[in-house]
């Protein structure tokens, strides 16, 4: 039977929220938190079964899809993006405009959005926001921190604010919806010892979002209620209120569902689960093409995995086709590169690496690193597809000679892992979702070296090739240089082999069979509940 240690931790910080109530836990059915005796449930209240522990709502210090519901539900951007494909349309913003040498960028704010505590948004709570981003260093700072300095953000009225790039980029516009503004009077009223409120924030809302927060618990996870005044409006149909909850185990969350205690959960289950949510009279399954990469990232700057042809004897050690056929029942797409197959900038000549123990062991004879010890594999702590991928990569290097050990953690634990070579496993199974529509997403803030410390680039892969290579594509507005650009930085990881890249998802999402108005998007994940509610 294979061993791994599981090393996730219970976080049990009590929560202070903007809203009373809090949550408490119950024995019975999974632990599941439960209201307060004499606190009001609304009628139309949407619970959702999350793969993942939410253990901050600060929207600053999170950039992963496993959190993204406090964001796009709690939170607005200047801009969102929206449906499949996804398009990027006007939010707080009404229109933008860029300067000839594409270094300014001015965005015009629609007038009377107002924060959940009644006060305007205006120009400077963009300005704060953006400041905040680069001054805490997380969540989505390493995108900006390499176009944007601080200070280099200005409120020119109250509804016009205007940065100025340190160089062009090509996708500053994509990445502007990762600018979740805060309420600054709010955030700075509670800052302490210059933290940017990053305490306080943890625990609480300041934002403009569609639902305004309720509860919280670190341990559980979050509610929130509708926000009558969110700028956008709400048509005759909507959900009162929505809760996301933290659940590990994937049978949980499907009993949940099909006992009508969960009304939607994370659209990535074992296909056999999915069948089951098919057949139920009360649950649904929806289906769309999505982007999103099945991996293994390699710590390229640990021995042995610095040698290239140890990495190579790693990419020959996997059984893609058993994964993808026999495990996944054939519903996802060899994906031989770190870019979707359904994105432009992918090298279609490129077939992937194969399954070939006698070549993975000739890699091996030629690598001057010996592998000398078992070689960490790490997946995710409640996402069986990571478990399934990391015992068949387990069975794979047994056979070319490798020993391996398993081990698992909870994903806010693994991200702090992934932020440093020194900490990060050998390997890591996960995948890489669309945080916006440009191959920069995947294999630009996977293998640039300027990208270490985030999740995405826990591979700590290093080839000034490379490197040169995605920051053309960066600097040009020209489509087919981008393209280029893109493709031969693709052949030159896959040729080092800096990971092994197994497939490219098609989303299952199971809802309640009375849920209307769920409008998926790669990015997201269908997690934003404002069109929702029940027939």
């Amino acid at each position: 039977m294979t061993q791994y240690t599981d090393l996730s931790r219970s976080l049990r910080r009590s929560a202070r929220g903007l809203f009373a109530g809090a949550f408490i836990g119950v024995a019975g059915f999974a632990g599941f938190a439960a209201i307060q005796p004499g606190e009001a449930a609304a009628e139309n209240r949407f619970i959702f079964a999350n793969t993942s522990a939410y253990d901050t709502l600060d929207p600053h210090q999170t950039f992963d899809v496993g959190r993204v519901a406090v964001r796009i539900n709690l939170y607005d951007g200047l801009y969102r993006w929206l449906d499949n494909p996804p398009k990027i349309e006007p939010w707080l913003a009404e229109s933008y405009s860029v300067s000839d040498d594409g270094l300014t960028w001015t965005f015009k704010l629609k007038q009377g959005s107002k924060f959940h505590d009644g006060s305007e948004i205006k120009a400077e709570d963009v300005v704060y926001s953006m400041e905040r981003i680069l001054a805490l260093k997380k969540g989505a700072a390493s995108l900006f921190s390499r176009m944007i300095e601080p200070g280099n953000t200005k409120a020119v009225d109250d509804y016009t604010v205007q940065f100025t790039l340190t160089k062009p980029s090509a996708i500053f516009l994509s990445i502007i919806p990762e600018i979740h503004v805060v309420n600054m009077d709010l955030v700075k009223s509670h800052e302490k010892d210059g933290d940017w409120g990053a305490a306080w924030l943890t625990n609480n809302d300041a934002g403009s979002g569609s639902f305004m927060l309720e509860n919280f618990d670190p341990a559980v996870g979050f509610s929130a209620t509708r926000f009558e005044d969110h700028f956008y409006g709400w048509g005759d149909k909507y959900l009162d209120a929505i809760e996301f909850r933290g659940v590990r185990e994937v049978n949980t969350r499907v009993l949940g569902l099909l006992k009508g205690d969960f009304h939607g959960t994370g659209g990535y289950l074992p296909q056999d689960q999915v069948k089951r949510l098919k057949d139920a009279d009360n649950t649904k399954v929806l289906e769309a093409e999505s982007m999103r990469i099945f991996m293994f990232q390699i710590n390229n700057q640990r021995a042995p995995m610095s040698d290239v042809h140890v990495r190579r004897a790693i990419s020959q050690a996997f059984d893609y086709d058993a994964f993808i056929n026999d495990i996944l029942s054939g519903s996802a797409e060899r994906n031989p590169v770190p870019i979707p197959n359904n994105m432009w900038g992918v090298p279609k000549d490129i077939k992937g690496y194969s399954f070939d123990v006698e070549a993975a062991k000739a890699e091996l004879a030629k690598a001057e690193a010996k592998v000398d010890r078992p070689l960490e594999v790490a997946f995710l702590t409640g996402f069986s597809q990571t478990e399934q991928a990391a015992v068949l990569m387990q069975s794979g290097l047994r056979k070319v000679g490798i020993d391996s050990k398993l081990v698992n953690h909870p994903w806010p634990v693994m991200v702090d892992k992934m932020a440093k070579p020194e900490t990060s496993p050998d390997m890591v199974v996960y995948w890489i979702s669309t945080y916006y529509a440009d191959p920069n997403n995947w294999i630009g803030e996977m293998f640039h070296s300027g990208q270490w410390g985030t999740f995405k680039s826990s591979s700590f892969y290093k080839n000034p090739k490379v490197d040169e290579l995605l920051d053309t594509a960066l600097r040009s507005t020209d489509q087919s240089v981008r393209a280029k650009a893109y493709e031969d930085a693709a052949r030159i990881v896959f040729d080092e082999a800096a990971g092994v890249w197994v497939y490219n998802t098609k989303w299952y999402g199971p809802y309640a069979k009375n849920l209307q108005g769920i409008r998926f998007s790669p990015i997201g994940n269908a997690q934003e509940m404002r069109w929702s509610y029940f027939e």
